[in-house]
């Protein structure tokens, strides 16, 4: 009996298998069936203008997507914020007086979403996982119009942001960016400097007056931030919305004013003209017609043809409906389809040959988000091989950035953007360029480079120190050919001139200088390295120039035979130095002498100390040399007496020494200082620094040096007046405001101006025979002499009443 229990049971364990078998076909054939029905109906993105690759096509997520797009109110049930005051303050002005300038919105978005999109394509890069699957692994900016609600969508699957992101990045702006932006605004600044104050979102509100920003994160859900620009704005999960899956989409709901940005054509050219060169795909939901046949619309056939066909047996008829086909016609029809609007290839991955100058200058632009006519003064494309490969473009810009100098060594933001294999890396870096070439703009593309590194391990890489040298070596090389391409440059004067091509190239380099030649300086002080390559493309006027620029190299090939130093003098002004008495008898020698009035001038002199064998010589410095003078041995023993009498005189004024001068011709005496301290125009750089150090700057002056010039009548009556009576305070007197005078004009400033001016006043008395000791009239105080008179008029009446009660007292007593 117990054989047939195993056997039955197997049986119907069998038997309940195959229904369920049976079961579950039934169930599935429903479902593909269903699923055929659903793949029928058109998509959300279809019904509704949603941007396509969502996750659900849902009715009643198209339902709630369709009231959010058709709404202009914040969501009850959002969490309310307010905006931080700044950022309150920059949208009325971009509202209220940008207005006209409304076309930027578009860059500013597309460039924020890239920005996304680097990040989570960086991120990808060592977590492949990050970036999930299907659609979401498209890298690409979309853009979808709904000219029925006035709305435009842009899209893009990149980081996204979480809610603590859009509070901190949407409603809060870094202040003192925004406070330079407004500042620069209101003084009548270019709009196009919006995206470099990060305040480019912002920017929605020239012609939007309701914005949603949806976005979700992967590490968080998916939020909605919205605001109607008045102030608040609003934050709450989204469960009205269509699902991103990961990325952000932002939308804008125009204005009345605003409706010409729902025309396709007008989105083409905005793209076009400011992003054409982004890293990423960015696609915009286009019609297109296209022909198509459908059934004729022939009229009926007449009646002869239908009393013909009566006649004919209802057999032959039947054939001839079996044989004959329907007539069809084309027409045009609307279609919708992504259209990709930046299928341009990088430009530097292109063969330098093959790209125009047109197709540079545009590149440029996208670069530096300048978009005006001008194009960049050079700009240098190459490749490099060997132990670093490396593909880079660099632009030397036609202006300087309006804070170019102003946070110098506090920035570390650089314009050269590092790609590795065509992925974006960072721009927040200073190790490929060195500070003082930061005004060139660029990128490089490097494929041996590692891509999952950090920006720190990325800046202490071994290969960044090959690619900055390389990098610094074609950059001089683009500058230096600025200037060779100069016509109005001296090395290229005896060159024959082509008019066509030379004639936009004339006072290119003179250009490039009065915008950047601070930099090519301040490399002289920073890069050893290249200084002298530096000093090449240095600059300035001289005595001889007649207001021209003019290079080291012009300045030597100029020189007096016989001349071993360069010449050069510092001030704060070319007429100011010009007038100096150290140039008299260099200007009647006919020597030339270079002019240096930039306040980085006196720092740059400090390392430049030669050039091609030639050192430096300050005239306003002891030392200088301008042959020799067979009197000069005699001069001296002749002012022995006064030179050695007037250092003794001199002794309270830290003067080292007292000696003939071979620099003066018409003035009586200058005050040089030693060699290696500071010249009268460092002096007051450094007293006018804020946090200078009075007791360093003692030390550094260094003693002065009276030089006196023995041709002077001046001079020469002194000698005899010394020689006469040494100790005559008179003698002393005049030397020492001698002295003062010499000290005012040689650009120092005076100690006591006060004592210097009462020595003047004591000359002009002498001058004009006035005793000394002649003092000055006392001036009459009117009010004593009022309270005076009223109290004698107060005294004269009270002695009058008294003489009147005298007078009737006398009469009483009779």
């Amino acid at each position: 009996m117990r054989k047939w229990v195993l056997p039955s049971i197997l049986l119907l364990v069998l038997l309940l298998l195959s229904n369920l078998s049976d079961h579950g076909r039934k169930l599935q054939a429903n479902a593909e069936e269903e699923n055929d029905g659903l793949a029928d109906q058109p998509k959300v993105e279809e019904k509704l203008g949603a941007v396509h690759g969502g996750l659900s096509t849902d009715s009643e997520v198209a339902d709630r997507e369709k009231e959010s797009m058709s709404r202009k109110n914040l969501r009850a049930s959002a969490q309310k914020f307010e905006f931080q005051a700044e950022v309150s303050r920059l949208m009325d002005i971009i509202i209220n007086s940008l207005y006209s300038n409304k076309d930027i919105f578009l860059r500013e978005l597309i460039s924020n979403a890239s920005d996304a999109l680097d990040k989570i394509r960086f991120l990808a890069l060592t977590d492949k996982e990050i970036l999930g699957e299907g659609d979401d692994t498209k890298l690409e900016i979309q853009i979808k119009l709904d000219k029925e609600n006035k709305i435009i969508s842009i899209r893009d699957r990149g980081i996204g942001m979480t809610k603590e992101d859009l509070i901190k990045n949407l409603g809060t702006i870094a202040k003192s960016g925004t406070s330079a932006f407004v500042e620069k605004m209101q003084t009548g600044g270019d709009l196009n400097l919006i995206g470099q104050f990060g305040v480019g979102f912002y920017s929605v509100y020239l012609v939007a007056d309701y914005v949603e920003v949806i976005s979700k994160h992967n590490d968080d859900k998916q939020y909605v931030w919205e605001s109607k620009a008045d102030g608040a704005f609003a934050i709450s999960e989204d469960t009205w919305n269509e699902p991103l899956g990961r990325g952000t989409e932002i939308r804008l709901h125009l204005r009345d004013e605003a409706k010409e940005y729902l025309e396709e054509s007008k989105l083409k050219e905005l793209v076009k003209k400011y992003s054409e060169f982004i890293n990423f795909p960015i696609s915009l939901w286009a019609s297109k017609e296209v022909d198509v046949e459908v059934p004729s619309d022939e009229e009926e056939s007449t009646d002869e043809e239908e009393s013909s066909e009566a006649t004919t047996s209802e057999e032959e008829t039947e054939e001839e409906e079996s044989e004959k086909e329907p007539k069809k016609k084309t027409v045009k029809e609307t279609t919708y389809e992504w259209e990709v609007l930046n299928d341009v290839k990088a430009i530097w991955l292109r063969s330098p040959k093959e790209v125009t100058d047109e197709e540079y200058t545009k590149f440029y632009h996208s670069l530096a988000k300048d978009f005006g006519d001008e194009k960049p003064l050079s700009w240098s494309h190459f490749t490099a091989e060997g132990d670093v490969e490396f593909k880079a473009v660099l632009f030397v810009p036609p202006k300087a950035p309006h804070d170019l100098y102003e946070s110098y060594y506090n920035t570390k933001k650089s314009n050269l953007k590092l790609y590795v294999r065509r992925v974006f890396i960072s721009d927040e870096f200073d190790e490929l360029l060195p500070k003082y070439l930061n005004f060139l703009m660029g990128l490089v593309d490097s494929d041996t480079l590692p891509l999952n590194v950090s920006r720190e391990m990325l800046q202490q890489h071994n290969s960044l120190k090959t690619i900055k040298k390389k990098l610094i070596r074609k950059a001089l090389d683009m500058i230096r050919r600025i200037a060779e391409e100069d016509p109005d440059e001296y090395s290229n004067k005896d060159k024959p001139e082509k008019a066509s091509e030379d004639d936009g190239k004339k006072g290119q380099y003179s250009k490039f200088w009065n915008e950047f030649g601070k930099s090519i300086k301040l490399g002289i002080i920073e890069d050893a390295q290249n200084r002298n390559r530096l000093a090449k493309l240095l600059r300035f006027e001289t005595t001889k120039s007649e207001g021209k620029l003019v290079s080291l190299d012009e300045y030597i090939s100029r020189m007096k035979s016989g001349q071993k130093d360069i010449f050069y003098l510092t001030g704060t002004s070319k007429e100011q130095l010009e007038k100096s008495p150290f140039l008299e008898r260099l200007m009647k020698r006919n020597y030339e002498v270079i002019f240096f009035t930039d306040p980085v001038d006196e720092y740059l002199m400090q390392y430049l100390m030669d050039y091609e064998d030639k050192k430096f010589q300050n005239v306003s410095k002891e030392g200088l040399q301008l042959g020799k003078d067979s009197k000069l041995k005699d001069l001296k023993e002749s002012f022995k007496e006064l030179t050695d009498w007037w250092k003794n005189a001199l002794s309270s004024e830290n003067v080292d020494s007292v000696k003939i001068s071979n620099r003066l011709d018409n003035t009586p005496c200058v005050v040089v200082t030693s060699k290696f301290g500071w010249s009268s125009n460092m002096e007051k750089i450094m007293q006018s620094q804020t946090l200078s150090d009075a007791n360093k700057q003692a030390y550094m002056r260094g003693k002065r040096v009276l030089e006196i010039n023995p041709r002077h009548p001046i001079i020469k009556e002194l000698r005899d007046r010394v020689a006469l009576d040494p100790k005559d305070e008179s003698v002393k007197q005049t030397a020492r405001l001698v002295y003062q005078t010499a000290l005012m004009e040689s650009g120092f400033l005076l100690n006591d101006p006060k004592d210097f001016a009462n020595s003047i006043y004591d000359s002009v008395k002498a001058s004009l025979k006035i005793n000394p000791d002649a003092a000055v009239e006392e001036e009459e105080d009117v009010e004593e002499r009022e309270v005076e008179e009223k109290e004698s008029a107060t005294k004269e009446k009270a002695e009058a009443e008294d003489a009147v009660d005298e007078d009737f007292s006398a009469k009483d007593e009779l």
